[in-house]
């Protein structure tokens, strides 16, 4: 994939990561998918869509709801090691199907809710929004999550991104401040915003765990060559060596659900 506003249009792909990306980026707080819940995501029979689903990791941790989940990606790998999440787990009801989410093929008004989770800036807004109303029923629901990282007040994270702007300078997912909410120009004329809720969590990582989640980041794993990321990889191990262990890692979570107009 490339995206002019991507780290300077450089190639990236996440499908080189789906082996990590298995392992380790289920990282999400139980607390997150508790808000969810709150907020009316996950109820029973409910049918979601979720665009940008990677390995499932939204459709297998919500399961339990009852919800009927679609889980889709461009990525055949990302797909092939989702399904095999949910099956090495027992889920064997959740339809994974390989689409963009500008053009899912799914009919008109199919779908209760669906969710975009740490994925909605890669998607062609324009396109992605027009088909997001397209396949929710009237009165439906889109889910917007991200989770970021928090540099400027975590010395761990900062020197991470340090670290990946040396084998990387293009990457531009890195300098994450405080998030502040404006109604989005994509979703004028298509959508009402229902719910938004932005909080702060410490996730608790082994350095082994945390350096094989870091190898999924789109500024390492996902566009690095082999032997760069290797090379990374040593370095940075090297780095955490002054840390305790466990690390304690700021982020923060963001949750935007939007109420379809039709």
């Amino acid at each position: 994939m490339k995206l002019s506003y991507i780290d300077s249009g450089n190639e990236f792909d996440f499908g080189r990561t789906s082996d990590n990306y298995a392992k380790y980026r289920d990282i999400y707080p139980q607390s997150m998918y508790e808000k969810l819940i709150a907020f009316g995501i996950g109820k029973r029979g409910q049918r979601i869509l979720d665009l940008g689903s990677g390995t499932a990791i939204l459709p297998v941790n919500m399961y339990h709801t009852g919800a009927e989940f679609t889980a889709t990606d461009i990525s055949e790998n990302q797909i092939a090691y989702g399904r095999k999440n949910a099956s090495d787990r027992g889920m064997e009801n959740i339809d994974f199907r390989v689409c963009s989410a500008e053009d899912t093929g799914f009919d008109d008004n199919s779908f209760d809710v669906v969710t975009a989770m740490q994925c909605f800036q890669y998607f062609d807004k324009e396109k992605a929004t027009a088909e997001i109303r397209r396949v929710l029923k009237p009165d439906g629901r889109f889910c917007k999550i991200f989770m970021d990282w928090l540099p400027y007040q975590d010395r761990v994270i900062y020197e991470l991104e340090q670290l990946v702007l040396k084998y990387n300078p293009s990457w531009n997912g890195c300098g994450f401040g405080e998030f502040r909410y404006c109604f989005p120009e994509w979703a004028e004329n298509k959508f009402e915003i229902e719910t938004i809720h932005s909080y702060n969590a410490t996730l608790t990582f082994t350095k082994k765990a945390w350096s094989e989640r870091v190898k999924t980041c789109r500024g390492v794993g996902a566009s690095l060559p082999q032997e760069k990321i290797a090379e990374f990889e040593n370095k940075y191990r090297k780095l955490l060596d002054k840390y305790e262990e466990p690390l304690k890692l700021k982020h923060q979570i963001h949750i935007e659900i939007y109420r379809v107009k039709k």
